[in-house]
């Protein structure tokens, strides 16, 4: 690590993040056994727990092969039995598959599960494929969100609620467990660089976690999003914070730029063609891992370096924004599973720290001590150790004549 990780004394850092955490699509190498796979995911989120990590991120898909894990509540449901801090939220439940009022049981079942831990994220849905064999049309997948996450508001808040939509109804519904800790569940809506999620946000008081936030076009709409949900809030009479507020960038550090691109030649290639062809980013054309991988850089979806890479990426998101709550690692198998668990290491190491102030008393010890010099540029702590070993040994010498 180079000397870029000491303080920033020249920005307002009560705009940087304070909590972390780690989002698993999960972005997987095709043609492992998903068994494994999905034992893998499972570790990682336990090691993030021993890390120091707030938060683990779990999504929800259905086809495409690289993202197979199709419900984030069973899984993080599994995943609180072997945690016991980090809270677990689903990243995202795509709200149009879904009645409501079973989104709004089955995440109340996870939080007492949980004691606790649970938050709920919930978005439109990704991959078009998905909505396709469900029936559901693309165009209408945001105003059914809408309109899904209205009613498991309500839901959770312990009202009744009847409701009729084109897609869903509901008679006089009530859930008969409450979240564990009787406030309601952590609620967060998540967005890209469309206003919906904002506008949804705003309207109903929640969270909002902002995925790919460091890709072209999201990062742009980052410096609108907050203002969008709080003109929002103020119309509904809602209120909101920023502490609230999460962003994610995929990303994959080790202790050289040149390291981390090594470790790409993995799984980079495979997952950024498979990105091409789901997300609204154009298919490469790239042919090479080093060219894909340049492509990728260049165009800020993703964050491939040091320590010192991922600090300067989050500097530049918290003045883009004016501050926000929670930063998340958007992780992918870009790298094999031993890089990829060094790669959360580092962070919790190097960059975490470097935000919540864990580092500031002992560099201020360092300073203290190392700074105190005298005449010949040694510390004075050493002379006055040698002067004290120096006066013990003619104490003793005298008391033996």
């Amino acid at each position: 690590m180079t000397e870029s990780t000491s303080a920033d004394t020249s920005t307002d850092t009560s705009i940087y993040p304070k909590r972390f955490g780690v989002f698993q699509a999960p972005f997987h190498k095709f043609g492992i056994h998903p068994t494994v796979l999905f034992e893998r995911d499972l570790q990682l989120i336990q090691r993030a727990e021993e890390l120091g990590f707030h938060e683990a991120w779990i999504g929800e898909h259905h086809s495409g092969g690289h993202e197979p894990i199709a419900s984030p509540e069973v899984f993080m449901a599994a995943a609180s039995q072997r945690t016991h801090t980090i809270k677990l939220g689903t990243g995202v439940v795509s709200l149009p598959y879904h009645n409501p009022f079973m989104v709004a049981e089955r995440h109340v079942l996870l939080d007492h599960l949980s004691r606790g831990r649970a938050i709920m994220g919930f978005g439109p849905g990704q991959l078009a494929s998905d909505a396709h064999m469900m029936a559901v049309e693309t165009a209408e997948q945001r105003e059914m969100m809408r309109e899904a996450a209205e009613v498991i508001v309500r839901l959770m808040r312990g009202e009744t609620v009847t409701a009729k939509t084109s897609w869903f109804e509901l008679r006089d519904a009530r859930l008969q467990v409450l979240p564990y800790n009787g406030a309601g569940l952590e609620t967060v809506v998540a967005s890209v660089a469309s206003p919906s999620g904002p506008r949804t946000a705003g309207e109903l008081g929640l969270g909002m976690i902002n995925l790919a936030s460091s890709g072209p076009g999201a990062f742009e709409a980052l410096r609108d999003h907050w203002s969008i949900v709080e003109s929002e809030a103020a119309k509904s009479g809602a209120e909101v914070s920023r502490d609230q507020w999460r962003l994610a960038a995929i990303m994959h550090i080790a202790e050289t730029e040149e390291q981390a691109r090594r470790d790409c030649e993995y799984g980079f290639a495979e997952i950024w063609d498979y990105l091409g062809q789901i997300s609204p980013l154009p298919p490469s054309k790239e042919t090479s891992v080093e060219g894909k991988l340049n492509e990728a850089i260049e165009s800020g979806m993703v964050c491939i370096g040091t320590p010192d890479t991922a600090i300067e990426l989050i500097r530049k998101l918290a003045k883009q924004t004016g501050g926000f709550g929670v930063f998340i690692m958007n992780l992918a198998d870009f790298a094999a599973p031993a890089a990829k668990l060094r790669s959360i290491e580092l962070f919790a190491e190097y960059v975490i720290p470097e935000f919540t102030g864990h580092l500031d008393a002992l560099r201020a010890s360092h300073e203290w001590v190392l700074g105190a010099k005298n005449e010949e540029d040694t510390t004075i702590w050493r002379d006055q150790t040698n002067a004290a070993i120096a006066a013990a040994t003619a104490e003793f010498q005298r008391s033996r004549g």
